[in-house]
């Protein structure tokens, strides 16, 4: 029996459809880079094209073993106190990698949260490499530095605490919130070391359910306790929290973990 024109037509429409979409499953994935918006087709661990992903500035070998910096440090050398243990970044503060934390902080493209809450993992796993030299464990908690209100205001978001929570992710360490920003201060990325100093005295301090909570918990396990940052300068910023930190839980160990440095 010959077949009607309007099942032919359908005959063809299934087949059509079947060979495109066989096409799709054999040709090579096409993806699209959370940096440059470029499209790639190899699948890596981070979702970014060749160009993006040769040209991150990652931090292979440690000089400095107090702030993590690739080269002398002569910040670490200049501190009178240092209330961390230590500070590891991921990557070097490079030209591109300021641009990627600008589009991220300052205009608001959320989606590089995750590329760069994963490529803070590196910082992670380069803390664990130095406890390896002394063999050093304990109970792990991360936090991160707060913004103040109107900071928070302004970027409708803490750019710390989003890497906090997508380190929190990939690690399945808990994620808690320990401190307040109880005084704003301008922009510490356009001061002197000195004024930084100066700025940030007395302005971290720890939040009411955490005194309550975290005293127990440091008395019963050695807690270590990962600050997440942004980007490391001076380490002023760090030092300021732990020292906020310390005065309230004496036993407790403070590392820092900045995307940047």
């Amino acid at each position: 029996m010959k077949a009607s024109k309007g099942a032919v037509n359908r005959i063809n429409q299934w087949f059509t459809q079947l060979l495109s979409t066989a096409e799709g499953l054999l040709s090579p994935q096409t993806l699209t880079c959370t940096a440059c918006s470029n499209k790639y087709g190899t699948q890596r661990e981070l979702p970014l094209c060749d160009a993006c992903w040769a040209a991150i500035p990652w931090i292979l070998q440690v000089h400095c073993r107090s702030c993590g910096r690739p080269e002398v440090c002569t910040d670490c050398q200049r501190r009178r106190e240092t209330y961390f243990v230590r500070n590891r970044s991921a990557v070097s503060y490079s030209p591109l990698m300021k641009e990627w934390l600008a589009v991220y902080k300052y205009r608001g493209h959320e989606k590089l949260r995750e590329l760069l809450g994963s490529m803070l993992l590196h910082a992670y796993h380069l803390h664990r490499k130095s406890e390896a030299e002394v063999t050093v464990s304990g109970f792990e908690l991360i936090t991160y530095v707060p913004v103040s209100h109107k900071r928070q205001m302004e970027r409708g978001f803490n750019q710390a605490q989003q890497l906090a929570d997508e380190l929190g992710r990939k690690t399945g360490i808990p994620v808690v919130p320990i401190l307040e920003r109880v005084r704003h201060t301008d922009k510490q990325s356009f001061k002197t070391r000195g004024d930084r100093l100066e700025d940030l005295q007395g302005v971290f301090a720890m939040l009411p359910a955490a005194k309550q909570a975290l005293p127990e918990l440091v008395s019963q396990k050695n807690v270590k306790l990962y600050m997440v940052d942004d980007v490391y300068t001076t380490g002023s910023t760090l030092n300021e929290c732990a020292r906020a930190i310390q005065a309230e839980l004496k036993g407790v160990e403070i590392y820092g973990l900045s995307w940047a440095r």
